[in-house]
């Protein structure tokens, strides 16, 4: 009998230890846990600022080079951006924001640098007076003189190749873009189309032929050695890719 009361004792003490632990180390995790929270809701519009920041960057760089696509979609991000962001108290109306972007989106349809150049700029101005407005004056923005990403072409690779084909290829093969079936036929060289419809047609075999010397190539052996920088070749071979992909709708 004694043995048992002392076991239930024991029991007792050890149940009674355990609640006393779950009640130090259970208020001790919520507490780190909102700690966490906090931290990350303080950090999240820095966060969303900072990568708002890097698309305008990228949103310059792509309007000046005349990658439309690419800046339609930097901008389509920054406005995203804009809408999911919790304006403070004292910040410019959501509205004005939006007008700007929709002037801006404007002349990225029109592919209008001289408009676009302007609409940024306006976009800009509006940034910094959301940051004087809420007591952040000390953070100005302004427009990129130097791109931080080394590691992104901002040019439009088809265009850029498509460009190198008419003014190196376009002689002898013809574009589809261009009237040059005449001179084509003469040279007695295949069209870009055609070249590109092959069975044996890929990306490897154009990087290998335009890296190559062109020895014993074309019409009496006479097919002219371009000599391409690595990064021309890129745009060529982006430029037969979308060249085979309209082919083969």
């Amino acid at each position: 009998m004694a043995t048992s009361n002392g076991l239930r004792v024991d029991m007792i003490i050890r149940t009674l230890f355990i609640a006393l632990l779950a009640g130090i180390a259970f208020p001790s995790t919520c507490l780190a846990q909102t700690a966490r929270e906090q931290a990350r809701s303080d950090f999240a519009p820095y966060g969303s600022m900072m990568g708002t920041q890097f698309r305008h960057m990228k949103l310059w760089f792509a309007g000046k080079l005349g990658n439309w696509k690419l800046a339609a979609y930097e901008l389509d991000q920054i406005e995203r951006d804009l809408a999911a962001a919790a304006l403070p108290s004292g910040a410019p109306a959501q509205e004005s924001l939006v007008k700007r972007t929709q002037e801006l989106r404007e002349t990225v349809n029109a592919r209008d640098w001289t408009r676009f150049a302007d609409a940024y700029g306006a976009l800009t101005n509006e940034c910094n007076g959301c940051h004087r407005a809420t007591g952040h004056g000390f953070i100005t923005v302004q427009i990129p003189t130097s791109s931080p990403f080394s590691d992104q072409a901002f040019e439009d690779q088809v265009a850029e190749g498509r460009s190198l084909a008419r003014r190196i290829c376009g002689e002898c093969h013809g574009l589809p873009d261009r009237s040059t079936a005449t001179v084509a036929r003469r040279f007695g060289a295949p069209g870009l189309e055609d070249v590109v419809r092959r069975p044996s047609f890929s990306e490897d075999s154009v990087r290998g032929l335009l890296t190559s010397n062109h020895r014993r190539l074309g019409p009496d052996q006479t097919m002219p050695n371009p000599r391409l920088t690595n990064y021309e070749i890129d745009e060529i071979v982006a430029y037969f890719r979308e060249l085979r992909s309209g082919a083969n709708r």
